[in-house]
């Protein structure tokens, strides 16, 4: 049912999000003349997929978790971007096609060994990772890999149709921070 959900929500934000994400694209072409950032992350049983979005830092920046990038990274229309979540509108391919959930634990690097450990010692990887989650709107990043970790497996473990929309909803009203950026 949730991935029912996934797919008509996607496919909605796609369409009616794409003037948005039109102006955003172009003035990601004056900021960064390369506003749309590809990473490789771990999904769903720890299949590695390209996850899309709005470039928030310099293209030269180092690709590591959020909270070891340098804040002099962060351009004006990213931090802009990140406060506003918008940055994470390209997601909404990844949700279409399968890759991740708009509600699940975000899908983390390669490089988080201390993260993939943990979460694999609690099932996260069991389902498809999100663009939100409980952490998320709990403001819970991903430099605490155990909390990280034992959030998502509550998450999962209780995740309802009606706490799906609720996480949606909170993270939509400015639940959370975005991602950390602490150096």
């Amino acid at each position: 049912m949730i991935r029912l959900f996934d797919i008509v929500l996607s496919l909605l934000g796609l369409i009616f999000g794409f003037p948005v994400m039109l102006v955003i694209y172009c003035f990601g072409l004056f900021d960064t003349g390369s506003p749309l950032f590809f990473q490789r992350r771990v999904g769903r049983d720890r299949e590695v997929f390209t996850l899309v979005k709005f470039r928030t830092m310099a293209v030269d920046t180092e690709s590591v978790a959020s909270h070891l990038a340098s804040r002099t990274s962060v351009t004006r229309l990213g931090a802009f971007l990140r406060k506003t979540k918008l940055d994470e509108l390209p997601q909404l391919w990844n949700v279409l096609v399968g890759e991740m959930s708009l509600v699940g634990p975000r899908p983390n690097l390669e490089s988080q060994l201390e993260l993939i450990e943990a979460r694999n010692q609690l099932q996260v990887y069991s389902v498809r990772p999100g663009i939100t989650g409980l952490a998320q709107v709990n403001g819970i990043d991903m430099s605490a890999p155990s909390l990280l970790a034992e959030t998502d497996s509550k998450m999962i473990q209780t995740l309802t149709v009606k706490s799906y929309f609720k996480l949606i909803f909170a993270t939509v009203l400015g639940g959370g921070q975005g991602d950390a950026v602490s150096r």
